[in-house]
């Protein structure tokens, strides 16, 4: 799908809504290191900025762009957000985290935090239906605090806080969640290249995590570090190698 289809795209899901936040994550993949999600509010007044109509279409899926032009963007969305045109966050689910939850919970954990640093849950939280005779004010007080729609990249999130539409390769279809998904990946991308100075060898500046053939060789050769997803190295680790003699070894 064409860049410039994104804000279009966004312009008809935000109807009937005060704002859109566009959801997406980073890492989920990796051999090692966090998984981080981005979360970007947007109003209509925002999609039909100045910026918006001149600078939209160089909005894409982070991964379908270079180094330098998610740096550039990110620089844009800092200025951005500190004239309130738009809303940015990020949050961090750990190795640890990941461990105990599994990725997929571990997912949701950061996309909630990164959600988190816009609107608590509650602002959504709404019963079904006012009581019959309720006054109203009362009836009022049932809606949600805010009128947003959250947009998450990918299938909708089961036992997620907040209500959401799940959009399937939303990265390429939402500017909003395009928006989110280069939040993520810069976030993500700096704190693997901060790793590297702690954890040598493995080359995480370089490939941040992901499973290359650098990185694999290097877990077969010095073996896992504490960043390393233990459940994502299992198949990896049977066939280390041995220092001393050069020969896989298979685990029993």
């Amino acid at each position: 799908m064409k860049r410039r289809q994104l804000r279009g795209y966004d312009l008809k899901q935000i109807d009937g809504f005060a704002s859109l936040i566009g959801v997406d994550e980073a890492g989920r993949g990796a051999l090692a290191g966090p998984v981080v999600a981005g979360a970007v509010l947007v109003t209509k007044e925002f999609l039909e900025s100045r910026w918006a109509v001149t600078r939209a279409n160089k909005v894409n899926d982070s991964k379908l762009l270079t180094p330098a032009e998610r740096s550039e963007l990110w620089f844009e969305f800092e200025t951005l957000s500190a004239q309130n045109e738009i809303h940015a966050h990020f949050g961090v689910a750990s190795v640890e985290e990941i461990e105990q939850l599994n990725i997929l919970g571990a997912t949701k954990l950061a996309m909630r935090r990164a959600l988190e640093g816009i609107y608590p849950p509650s602002a959504f939280q709404q019963k079904s239906e006012p009581d019959l005779f309720a006054s109203p004010d009362e009836v009022a007080s049932f809606q949600p605090q805010v009128s947003a729609r959250i947009l998450v990249d990918g299938l909708p999130l089961k036992s997620f806080p907040y209500p959401h539409s799940g959009i399937v390769k939303g990265d390429a279809r939402s500017l909003c969640i395009a928006m989110a998904s280069i939040i993520a990946k810069v976030t993500r991308d700096r704190l693997m290249s901060e790793l590297e100075g702690t954890f040598p060898g493995y080359g995480f500046a370089q490939h941040k995590g992901y499973g290359t053939e650098e990185h694999r060789d290097a877990v077969l050769r010095i073996g896992k570090c504490t960043q390393h997803r233990e459940m994502f190295l299992r198949k990896l680790l049977a066939q280390r190698v041995d220092p001393a003699q050069g020969d896989f070894l298979t685990e029993e």
